[in-house]
């Protein structure tokens, strides 16, 4: 059972209570250049992003995020390092969370700044600790990365803001070593009550951040532990987004979207199966109802083993079976067979709708 936690606002959406998990992704453009950064930030939304972060480099990108902010609708995060001026600047300018590492902000005055700013505009700060910057302090204490000194550094941190009288508080542990992660993230939400933003940072590439990505915040989920998530992957922020609908759909915590269930192909497999699930992904990657759609290869992966289906193919001899709720409908020849099941496809989803 997922544990609740308080529940925060960021902007049009809340996070945290009985609230749906958010999925998080963030720009890899200039924060200055306003048309790229918004034009990114709309594909996000598309994909199904619920949250962006920009990152605040100087006092030009936290003035663009006025601009931004017109032309999108989804929650902007404004992520700040070092520069409490930044933090400050940017909450003018509309942004409706901000993410800082307390550590490296400044003095506790500094913060407490920030923390009356983030008050006044009523939007809540994220205290971000990765094991790159903990303090050494800590470090020495524990003799290295440890979950306890993660979890340590995160809530001298959060006490500082607490101490500034500030609760709308937001919290991430992230590393890149999956079992560690899971590891601070068990500890913390033992010990506190605010919403965690989970993740595994700096992931990596496509294929292995995937991975590390899906184990860790795929477990953390599955043991209640989350209430927002940003898959880190070294890429198209894009493919950030579908992997981190695709986990919460896995765990069966989103409704809404396509899945899609395919075979691995084997000797059986009579027709381009590969690439005509790709072509299905893609064509139908913008629905947003709840379909289950099924591409396998050939009759005993078929109508049979995914008869839960909603609709889909099963490949033969240069042809295939287009099957609704395990009961075929037609045989087409393999040429057609894609636009004939966009048909069908679209013809339930009219009858859906109707």
């Amino acid at each position: 059972m997922r544990k609740k936690t308080k529940e925060v606002r960021i902007g049009n959406i809340y996070i945290g209570g009985n609230n749906p998990i958010a999925v998080q992704s963030m720009t890899n453009t200039d924060t200055k250049d306003i048309k790229k950064t918004v034009n990114q930030i709309r594909d996000l939304q598309n994909a199904g992003c619920d949250i962006v972060r920009v990152a605040v480099l100087d006092f030009e990108a936290a003035n663009a995020i006025k601009e931004i902010k017109k032309e999108i609708n989804i929650p902007i995060v404004a992520d700040i390092h070092f520069n409490y001026r930044l933090a400050i600047e940017a909450i003018k300018n509309g942004a409706d969370k901000i993410r800082i590492n307390p550590g490296n902000i400044g003095c506790e005055d500094k913060l407490k700044l920030v923390a009356d700013a983030a008050k006044d505009s009523g939007i809540p700060i994220r205290v971000g600790v990765n094991s790159g910057s903990l303090e050494k302090d800590i470090l020495n204490k524990y003799g290295g990365v440890t979950a306890e000194g993660i979890v340590e550094s995160a809530l001298k941190s959060v006490s500082l803001l607490e101490k500034c009288g500030f609760y709308d508080i937001v919290i991430s542990l992230k590393t890149s070593n999956v079992p560690l992660t899971i590891e601070s993230y068990k500890l913390i939400s033992e010990k506190v009550n605010y919403p965690l933003h989970v993740g595994v940072t700096e992931a990596g590439t496509s294929c292995s951040g995937t991975i590390k990505s899906s184990i860790g915040i795929g477990t953390l989920l599955y043991m209640g532990i989350g209430d927002t998530i940003r898959v880190s992957l070294t890429g198209n922020p894009l493919e950030e987004v579908k992997v981190g609908k695709q986990i919460l759909k896995s765990l069966g915590l989103s409704k809404g979207g396509v899945e899609i269930i395919s075979c691995p192909t084997c000797g059986r497999t009579k027709i381009n199966l590969i690439d005509l699930a790709k072509k299905v992904e893609n064509a139908t990657a913008s629905i947003k109802e709840d379909i289950k759609i099924a591409v396998m290869g050939c009759a005993v992966n078929g109508p049979g083993e995914a008869k839960e289906a909603d609709i889909g193919i099963a490949g033969g001899a240069g042809e295939g079976l287009i099957f609704k709720h395990g009961k075929v409908l037609k045989k087409v020849p393999e040429d057609r067979l894609f636009d004939e099941f966009m048909k069908e496809l679209y013809d339930m989803l009219k009858e859906k709708s109707s």
